[in-house]
């Protein structure tokens, strides 16, 4: 008898599988945003618990610049540390790379969850994602609005547009369980509190996050072992992206919607491409054809163990998606060389 195959992951269609030779970024290149988001963590990982979150983001943003200027690619942060004029460096444009590979967008948080990291707490993360030039949204550094599930469910089952309530339910029918089973994810903030009153009005469960919301986003992936199975909220625009990019590789679903609430806001976003100010955007007009999304783990947390520094070693976790084979490697490394670190 032929040997059966497992089922693509829900969501995820042969589409996905056919996207055009050019778009397909080169698989070895995967292995080298291991080494970017490496570096980014083992950096920043030490200034844990010493109350500087600037010291330690620019200790990740360093690092990180600099492995990326080694990588064989023609490399354009579209999200990065913020606008030209906000950012000495990853700033949105900045070219990065040799210049003699393929053309890439590059999205970058080189310290997400930056509270997380300066007071030693779960969740903080080194996080890039890289597309082929055009794929990931040219998000400004904004709100969004955002709403995520994992994989396994009828496709629309949620919608932005829906209320809190109405979205718990209609998951909870969908999973096969009462409202009271369902745990939802939201960014602790006073604005969220009608938000949050809302769900629990629904029956739900909160887990309230102090910051990180890629991570936020990423935890729907794997209910059963983070626990959460539903993301809503406001949150950065380019940690919208981000999450986008992972959850393309596991099939789930996600929408975002900018939060342009001045003629500012309206004007910056219109020069970065947005024509419509409104729009509700799924996860494949967020992120769209070949996405590796790498993160490696700052601190400790449910989605990644945090960099441990031994005598002779140091520790790293590192989790790489890639959106168009559905792959998710998990990579457990042990460095010997602390020069490459570049610690001093």
């Amino acid at each position: 008898m032929g040997r059966a195959f497992p089922a693509m992951p829900e969501g995820l269609t042969m589409t996905d599988l056919l996207i055009k030779e050019e778009k397909i970024i080169e698989r070895i290149l995967s292995m080298e945003l291991v080494r970017v988001t490496e570096r980014a963590a083992v950096s920043s990982a030490r200034l844990r618990g010493r109350g500087d979150e600037k010291a330690a983001d620019q200790a990740a943003v360093d690092a990180m610049r600099r492995e990326l200027n080694r990588l064989p690619i023609h490399g354009t942060v579209v999200i990065g540390e913020g606008e030209r004029d906000e950012a000495p460096m990853l700033f949105i444009g900045e070219e990065v790379g040799t210049k003699t590979g393929p053309a890439v967008d590059i999205a970058v948080d080189p310290l997400e969850g930056t509270t997380l990291c300066a007071k030693d707490m779960p969740g903080s993360i080194a996080v890039m994602a890289m597309a082929q030039a055009g794929s990931l949204l040219n998000a400004p550094d904004v709100y969004m609005d955002k709403i995520a599930i994992g994989p396994g469910y009828p496709h629309g089952i949620v919608d932005l547009d829906m209320t809190p309530e109405e979205n718990v339910r209609a998951l909870a029918k969908a999973k096969g369980v009462p409202p009271n089973e369902i745990t939802v994810c939201i960014l602790d903030r006073p604005r969220h509190a009608e938000l949050i009153a809302a769900c629990r009005r629904a029956g739900a469960a909160i887990r309230l996050i102090t910051d990180g919301d890629v991570a936020g986003v990423i935890h729907v992936t794997q209910p059963e072992q983070t626990g959460v199975d539903l993301y809503l909220g406001t949150g950065g625009a380019p940690e919208g992206v981000l999450a986008a990019g992972a959850l393309r590789c596991v099939g789930g679903q996600m929408q975002g919607r900018l939060i342009l609430d001045t003629p500012e806001k309206v004007a910056r976003a219109a020069k970065m491409g947005v024509k419509d100010p409104k729009k509700k955007y799924d996860m494949k007009e967020l992120a769209s054809g070949d996405v590796i999304v790498c993160a490696t783990g700052v601190t400790d947390g449910a989605l990644l163990q945090g960099v441990k520094f031994n005598k002779d070693t140091i520790e790293t976790e590192t989790v790489i998606y890639r959106s168009i084979t559905g792959t998710v490697r998990r990579i457990k490394a042990e460095h010997r060389e602390f020069g490459k670190f570049k610690l001093d």
